[in-house]
């Protein structure tokens, strides 16, 4: 079974990690460092040890990160058959699967999961109930997107939504007792109808875990719990771990608390420092070798990297040579910092470097807009991250609406989005709509008749194929059905329908191959695919391309060549995060996160002047300092390029000329 040497070309860390027993483990992994062939390799000890696979229990934060672990740990042991039993996947997914199996003990009905921009939808709803709309001659209102916030902040915190509001979002504080009627509201309709957002996975899942029998239960079902990415978890998360293993007793958790970058989430560095507080007896290992970057790099991230302590790590180059240091590029503005990136990338091309190999990294998605538009002229291919997701495109959303509407017939949300794709039927009219169709017995014919006139040939059309649809028992048929009463709507609602009705057939090919289309559609919303490309491969017109990122989407990846936007106070660290110190400090993090993904060659960019508005017409601007991050010991390390302005003398070759001081002596006589 085991035919292949799992660890094979692991350094003296890695292996103290994959061999360890079953006492309480903490991996503190430094960048580019071999994080997942150590968890991986621990995974095939595990099972090379004899431990079953079903009594082990990954969790990730991506089915990605999943899939990936076990496909490496089988393929490491040889073990496929007995790498695919193990309970592996992120904690939403898991916590799924938990919910579904005692969904008769937590009073569920039905499981619909709600994306977060159903939630909005949602609120969105519940905010025209209680009047929270901004009139004629009234005062600002918290939007909806502003109020589901609020509520997955205290959620994830643990901190009262009055104190969130007080301390994160003071001008709603005059609406505060409505909003908190709305949030009463939300999880109100929520069981009524059925419904289950991200956060309440991971509470009832908690919830199950209060129950001593079902706690003792479940924490027999598993000798082993590893988690990744154990700096990213949240409040819930730290209490949903600790409740399977209280002891510690065969814990392991894999981290690096100076890439905790998601604090909007409820992540806290403060959460892998204090595992080992709460479990004294846990062994460290710390992970220091990096396998990606040469040594120059890695001195300026040495230097960047927050923390000290016992969870200090310092990185060294595997990788044997020098390498170029990294370069701090000064230029004027942003349209200078575009060429010079253009020229960067186009001149690596030419010495023979793919554009895949390069990556352009921004702190917020917008930064990159001018240098979008360089490289558009210039024809150079670029994909994009950070920005819309494929599941949060329209159409995608109205077709996982259908699917879900067959599953369950009161989930309002998609009810009010598959309304508005009716013509004449807008929010106000969908609103009205929504009460006769979620009735105890509803009558499609009194539906229709309500309807505008303008929309009741569709509408009936669209109601006899949810009906249909839903007597057949079949994925293929529910699928296709769902399809047919989505094209004609799609064709009439949106101008580049031919390009939607794509994407739309190839979810629909994978959705009429799962044996379980509630599975899919639970799996699709809790780890979405990044485009309609994830589950269909058609040839690229150009294979070779350039990635413009944000360092959030840009985590846990790699590029030969990196370039960071905007390494200027204000921008990187946002001038959002510089009103407290924790907000300061997780900038700083983000920060080690970008100079950490090049394997290479690192610039990082600071703009001398920066336009106040980015799409004004004027020329209102100001000095931006360069990124406190940019300290004197982190110059030290890097080449300080200096770069003219275009037109000025020292760009254009007048060095010789000189010029003489204006005559004005003869004013003045």
């Amino acid at each position: 079974m085991f035919d292949t040497n799992w660890a094979a070309d692991l350094d003296d860390a890695q292996l103290q990690a994959a061999m360890h027993g079953d006492a309480p483990l903490i991996v503190v992994a430094g960048a580019g460092t071999g994080k997942t062939r150590t968890l991986t390799s621990r995974v095939a000890s595990l099972l090379e040890r004899g431990v079953p696979p079903e009594r082990i229990l990954l969790l990730t934060f991506t089915r990605r990160a999943a899939e990936e672990m076990l496909n490496r740990a089988s393929s490491l042991c040889g073990a496929r058959d007995a790498a695919r039993r193990i309970w592996g996947g992120t904690f939403h997914a898991v916590a799924h699967r938990l919910i579904s199996e005692y969904a008769a003990a937590l009073g569920l009905t039905e499981l619909t999961v709600l994306d977060p921009g159903d939630v909005v939808d949602l609120v969105e709803l519940l905010r025209d109930e209680h009047g929270l709309t901004a009139g004629p001659g009234a005062a600002r209102m918290p939007r909806a997107a502003t109020i589901a916030d609020i509520y997955t902040r205290s959620v994830n915190t643990g901190r009262a939504a009055r104190d969130v509001i007080t301390t994160d979002f003071p001008w709603v504080e005059p609406h505060t007792a409505t909003v908190l009627d709305i949030l009463k509201s939300y999880v109100a309709r929520k069981r009524e109808r059925g419904l289950l957002d991200f956060d309440d996975l991971l509470l009832y899942w908690r919830s199950l875990l209060a129950q001593p029998a079902i706690a003792e239960r479940l924490q027999h079902r598993w000798d082993h719990v590893l988690v990744d990415e154990y700096q990213d978890v949240n409040q819930v998360q730290v209490d949903i771990v600790t409740a399977l293993r209280p002891a510690g007793r065969g814990l392991t958790v894999v981290g690096d608390d100076a890439q905790a970058v998601y604090g909007f989430r409820g992540a806290s560095s403060d959460h892998l420092l204090a595992l080992h507080d709460a479990l004294p007896d846990a062994t460290l290992v710390k992970l220091e070798r990096n396998f990606r970057a040469r040594q120059p790099l890695l001195d300026l991230a040495n230097v960047v990297r927050p923390g000290t302590g016992r969870h200090r790590v310092d990185l060294l180059a595997d990788r044997v040579g020098t390498g170029r240091r990294p370069r701090v590029v000064r230029c004027h503005d942003p349209g200078d910092e575009a060429r010079l990136i253009a020229d960067a990338v186009l001149a690596a091309v030419e010495d023979g470097a793919a554009l895949r190999e390069q990556a352009v990294l921004m702190r917020t998605s917008h930064h990159s807009d001018l240098l979008e538009v360089e490289l558009t002229a210039r024809r150079v291919p670029f994909v994009k991250y950070g920005g819309l997701k494929f599941l949060e495109a329209a159409h995608v959303k109205d077709f996982l609406a259908c699917l879900r509407l067959v599953a369950n017939p009161r989930d309002e949300i998609s009810w009010f989005r598959l309304l508005r794709l009716h013509e004449a039927i807008g929010p106000a009219r969908a609103r009205t709509l929504l009460p006769l169709l979620l009735g105890t017995e509803p009558d499609e014919n009194e539906v229709v008749a309500t309807a505008p006139a303008g929309a009741r040939t569709a509408l009936a059309s669209t109601l006899g194929g949810l009906t249909s649809a839903r007597q057949s028992t079949a994925t293929g048929p529910v699928v296709e059905g769902c399809v047919a009463l989505l094209r004609p709507l799609v064709q009439r609602r949106y101008p580049d329908s031919g390009v939607r009705l794509v994407d739309i057939d190839r979810l629909a090919g994978t959705a009429a191959a799962s044996p379980d289309l509630a599975a899919f559609v639970a799996e699709v919303t809790l780890d979405p695919p990044h485009s309609g490309t994830d589950y269909a491969k058609p040839p690229h017109l150009d294979e070779d391309y350039l990635t413009l990122s944000t360092v959030h989407s840009a985590k846990g990846l790699e590029w030969s060549r990196v370039h960071v936007l905007h390494a200027v106070d204000g921008a990187f660290p946002s001038d959002m995060a510089l009103s407290t110190d924790e907000g300061l400090d997780e900038e700083q993090r983000l920060f080690y996160v970008a100079v950490t993904r090049a394997r290479d060659e690192l610039a990082l960019y600071t703009p001398l002047r920066m336009p106040h508005h980015r799409r004004a017409r004027d020329d209102r601007h100001s000095y931006a300092p360069a990124s406190r991050f940019l300290t004197d010991a982190v110059l030290a390390t890097a080449e300080v390029v200096e770069t003219a302005r275009p037109g000025t003398p020292g760009a254009t070759g007048f060095d010789a000329v000189t010029v003489p001081a204006p005559a004005l002596d003869a004013l003045f006589e």
